[in-house]
């Protein structure tokens, strides 16, 4: 059981991203709480991430700090620690002479996992659960399999046993191929690693892995040895003469001994597809459409090649590279979502789909996060663009596999049905209703808004124009109040609009059209009893806080669009060339 007993199992978050454990964990069982989190992304002023998580999860308990600075003593007590510990070394997008792998830039990060294990003592955590690129069990291409020897071995000696997994998500219906390499580990006499006794039998039939992914093995794949030595020799001796690496897809380790095995899934359930992802082209923004005069560059791109290159010492070779599918088929799982997705340049790797109009386009951000099995808008944030939202999903993980290991672990350890009251969803809807959850929960402060004495107008800057009901008009003819716009419902807010491009405000008054100019402070989801109590209005709504910039001389007359409450364009077809 977990060490506090209290049916709650108490989790740690490192490397979080946009929190694809958490959301994974949750949607196995209310039983997982997250207690504590970090995300930095070094060697960036942007912390995106970090900014989407507390937008979606708040604030509490989140360090947007280099782990490498946090004391562990500043992390509090847990029974289980995840995280996808960075990849970018061992990835298969980096050459074999950038591929430094647990001794690269970013692989050295693992070291910091087993350094709050080490320092936790008695108090470490009784379950880790981590993830990773599935080129982890064979890097580094020098010398085949040593930095997993490395990370099994020095949990060994922090008394865990542990398991792994390399699993396709597509090989288990969900929609996209992803292959990644999942790792489960139980402390000495937890609930868990009480319940294994033969390795064999653990990892083809009765291990936390096999319950949640069953598969069989291929044949002749059969590894059966002892990581034997300290974690030095480990580094330096291990698989030193081996041409291939000893560890198979599948496997347990205990006390050193590790048997593993290369398996094949075995799945005969429902199959979630790229096509049942993707939203209604209406809803798509123009800028991801393909211009006509452009398919030619993006059928290039995807096509095969054959290309004479010159290296640098001066000899010549022919490069040579497949074709890929062109447009991408709705039918089946996507490709994997790579971090270079985002952006209108032409690319190989980036997913291009057909419409029923004959129409060419890139992926939205929403269906990026459906391929992942996020919650549709999961990464949207006024701060945050559209490419920076992909390169987020990019980095990510799909969900519905941590949802299923966290099941198997929640019956191994409190032996009954796990419950949540949040499951991932695993139907998509082509026309989405907005779910954001996502901004700020500062309470607002009423004060007087004078006009922002310094300010540029930028022309080519999103406006959201809405409609203001006649009880509300005189609040927003009185330039010295706090202005707090409220929209209806948030089901009700069109989906079409980008909130995170949405940077200047207007009112619309009926009979009169819009003339104060705001600029978009906040958008977070409130209600109006948070302001007006009296009201006993609790119905979730989305809420732009604003700052008050300028008022026109005289009121433009303008037209809504967008179900005759808002319109979405650019300031510059409202304002023209009028300046301060």
């Amino acid at each position: 059981m977990p060490k506090n007993n209290d049916n709650k199992i108490k989790v740690v978050e490192l490397f979080a991203g946009v929190g694809g454990f958490r959301i994974g964990l949750e949607g196995a069982s209310d039983a997982y709480e997250t207690i504590w989190n970090n995300q930095w992304e070094p060697s960036t002023v942007r912390q995106d991430a970090s900014l989407v998580y507390k937008a979606r999860f708040g604030s509490k308990g989140h360090s947007n700090k280099d782990i490498n600075t946090v004391p562990t003593d500043d992390i509090p007590d847990h029974d289980l620690l995840v995280g996808g510990f960075p990849c970018q070394d061992y990835s298969v997008a980096s050459t074999l002479s950038r591929s430094g792998g647990i001794e690269g830039k970013k692989g050295v990060l693992w070291w910091q996992i087993y350094r709050i294990l080490n320092e936790k003592g008695e108090n470490r955590p009784n379950y880790v659960f981590f993830e990773n690129v599935d080129r982890l069990l064979g890097s580094p291409a020098k010398q085949r399999g040593r930095d997993f020897a490395i990370i099994l071995a020095s949990l060994a000696d922090l008394g865990y046993t542990v398991e792994w997994r390399v699993i396709n998500a597509a090989d288990y219906g969900m929609p996209q191929r992803r292959r990644r390499t999942y790792i489960v580990g139980y402390r000495e006499n937890s609930n868990v690693s009480n319940k294994v006794e033969d390795l064999k039998d653990w990892v083809l039939y009765d291990g936390v892995l096999a319950k949640a992914f069953p598969f069989k093995p291929k044949t002749e794949t059969l590894s059966d040895f002892v990581i034997e030595g300290s974690i030095k020799e480990v580094s330096d001796n291990f698989n030193k003469n081996g041409k291939n690496s000893p560890f198979g897809t599948a496997g347990v380790m205990c006390n050193r001994s590790v048997y593993s095995v290369n398996a094949e899934a075995i799945y005969d359930g429902p199959i979630m597809t790229l096509g049942g992802n993707v939203i209604d082209e209406s809803l798509v923004p123009e800028e991801f459409f393909i211009p006509k005069e452009d398919v030619a560059r993006w059928e290039y791109e995807k096509g095969a090649k054959k290309i004479e290159r010159v290296s640098k010492e001066g000899f010549k070779y022919v490069f040579s590279e497949g074709g890929m599918a062109f447009p991408d088929s709705l039918d089946k799982p996507s490709r994997t979502i790579i971090t270079g997705e985002g952006g209108s340049a032409a690319s190989r790797f980036k997913h291009v789909i057909l419409t029923p109009s004959g129409r060419y386009r890139r992926l939205i951000p929403i269906e990026l996060e459906r391929l992942n099995m996020f919650p549709d808008n999961h990464t949207c944030h006024p701060d945050v663009s559209d490419a920076r939202r992909a390169f987020l999903m990019g980095n990510a993980l799909v969900c519905g596999i941590v949802q299923q290991i966290g099941k198997s672990l929640y019956r191994f350890i409190y032996e009954k049905e796990p419950v949540s009251t949040h499951p991932i969803d695993t139907q998509r809807n082509s026309q989405p209703t907005l779910n954001l959850d996502l901004f700020s929960q500062l309470e607002p402060e009423l004060k007087i808004n004078k006009p922002k004495k310094d300010f540029v107008l930028d022309m080519n800057k999103n406006l959201l124009i809405g409609y203001v009901k006649a009880d509300n008009a005189e609040y927003f003819l009185d330039g010295g109040q706090t202005k707090i716009y409220y929209t209806g419902k948030t089901k009700s807010f069109p989906s079409t609009i980008a909130l995170n491009k949405l940077f200047y405000f207007m009112p619309y008054i009926k009979g009169f059209g819009v003339r104060d100019l705001y600029l978009i402070r906040i958008a977070r989801i409130g209600n109006k009893a948070e302001i007006h109590p009296e009201c006993e209005d609790k119905d979730p709504r989305l809420v732009f806080e604003l700052e008050f910039l300028m008022s026109l001389p005289e009121y433009v007359p303008v037209r809504l669009t967008i179900f005759n409450t808002y319109r979405d364009t650019l300031l510059g077809k409202i304002m023209g060339d009028k300046k301060k």
